[in-house]
C-alpha cells in the first residue's frame, strides 16, 4: 500500500503533467525574446541564478522565504515549475522532494551543483555514552554514514565555483545570450572573491577558534577560515540533542573557554539558550542563509554574510 507521502507525490506529479499539457508547447529558451525558465531549489541557488541570469531568465524559487529548506515539500504548482523549467538547479541529497521532482519531471534539464561545490562530508557526530544508533535518533544522521553537508555557500570560494557552473550551463542552454551570462558570472564571482578576502582578514586573529553552533551548518565556513565547528546537533536543524550530548558540549565550552554560542535564524534557539545558561556563555545569532526573512540581518546574501562576519568577530574576539 502506498503511504501518504508517496500518494501526495504521485498526485503532485500527475497535476504537474496536466498543467504542462495545458500550457501547450513552450518556445525554446531565449527564442523570440522568451526568457529562460529556471527553477532553483533553495535561496543560494536562486540568488546566484538571478545574479547570473539577469534579464534573460525568470527564476522560480522552489523553497519559499522563511521556510526551512531541509525538509521542504513541493506543492503541485512547484512540481509543475520543475516540469516546465528549461533548467532546474539543485544540490542532490539536500532536499528529497526536489530530487524526486527532478527525477520524474526534469531529466536532462537539471544541473546538480554537488560536484562543483566540492562537498564536505558531515563530520561523525557521536557523543560520549551513545551508540551510533542512539546518536542517529537525535542527530538526523544515519548510523552507517553521515550525510554530505549542503551549506557550501558559506564558503565564498565554493559558492563561486557553483556560480561558474551555473553560468556555463545557462550559456549552453541559451547560447544567444552566452556573453551576458559570462560577464555577469565574472562580476558575481569577483564579489565573492572580495568577500572571501574580507573574511580571511577579519578572522585571522581571534582569541578563540572554537565555533559552537546550534546545528552543524557552518562546516564550510570553519574549513575556509581555520575555525573548528562543534555543533550541538548534527546537520538536521530540528534534531533534539540527548542529555549526554548536551553534557559533552557543556564540558567542551568550559574546557575551551568558549564565551559565545551561536543560535541561528529559522530554528528555535531554546537549546542554545539552555546551554548558555548552564555554561555562562552568551548567545549570538549566526545566519546559515538557508533563506531570507524579516529577521535576516540584510536584504541579500552579501549583506547577511557581512553581518555574520561582524557577529563572528565579536563572538570569537577577533582583532
Amino acid at each position: 500500500m502506498l503511504n501518504r507521502a508517496a500518494l501526495a507525490a504521485s498526485a503532485a506529479a500527475a497535476l504537474a503533467v496536466a498543467l504542462v499539457a495545458g500550457c501547450g508547447t513552450a518556445k525554446g529558451p531565449g527564442s523570440d525574446g522568451a526568457k529562460v525558465e529556471v527553477a532553483a531549489a533553495f535561496y543560494a541557488l536562486d540568488y546566484a541564478a538571478q545574479r547570473i541570469g539577469g534579464a534573460d531568465v525568470k527564476v522560480t524559487a522552489l523553497t519559499k522565504p522563511g521556510v526551512e529548506p531541509h525538509d521542504v515539500e513541493l506543492s503541485a504548482r512547484k512540481v509543475a515549475s520543475v516540469a516546465l523549467a528549461d533548467l532546474v538547479v539543485h544540490f542532490r541529497g539536500f532536499q528529497p522532494a526536489v530530487d524526486e521532482a527532478v527525477d520524474s519531471q526534469a531529466r536532462g534539464r537539471a544541473l546538480d551543483v554537488t560536484s562543483a561545490a566540492r562537498p564536505l562530508a558531515a563530520a561523525p557526530h557521536e557523543h560520549e555514552g551513545e551508540s551510533p544508533v542512539e546518536h542517529a535518533e537525535h542527530s538526523g544522521e544515519t548510523p552507517e554514514e553521515p550525510a554530505a553537508d549542503p551549506h557550501f555557500w558559506l564558503d565564498p570560494q565554493r559558492y563561486a565555483d557553483v556560480a561558474n557552473a551555473i553560468g556555463a550551463e545557462l550559456a549552453r542552454v541559451d547560447p544567444d545570450h552566452a556573453d551576458g551570462y559570462r560577464a555577469r558570472t565574472a562580476d558575481f564571482t569577483a564579489e565573492l572573491d572580495a568577500l572571501d578576502r574580507e573574511f580571511s582578514a577579519g578572522l585571522a586573529n581571534c582569541r578563540s577558534r572554537e565555533l559552537v553552533t546550534s546545528h552543524a551548518a557552518f562546516g564550510y565556513l570553519a574549513d575556509a577560515y581555520d575555525l573548528h565547528q562543534e555543533g550541538i546537533t548534527g546537520l538536521s536543524p530540528e534534531a533534539e540533542p540527548s542529555p549526554a550530548a548536551l553534557a559533552r558540549i557543556a564540558r567542551f565550552v568550559e574546557d575551551e573557554g568558549v564565551r559565545t554560542i551561536y543560535a541561528e535564524t529559522l530554528v528555535s534557539r531554546d537549546v542554545s539558550d539552555t546551554l548558555a545558561r548552564e555554561s555562562g556563555a552568551r548567545v549570538a545569532v549566526l545566519d546559515p542563509i538557508e533563506g531570507l526573512t524579516d529577521e535576516s540581518a540584510g536584504d541579500d546574501y552579501f549583506e547577511v554574510m557581512r553581518a555574520n562576519l561582524s557577529t563572528l568577530r565579536a563572538g570569537q574576539e577577533c582583532t
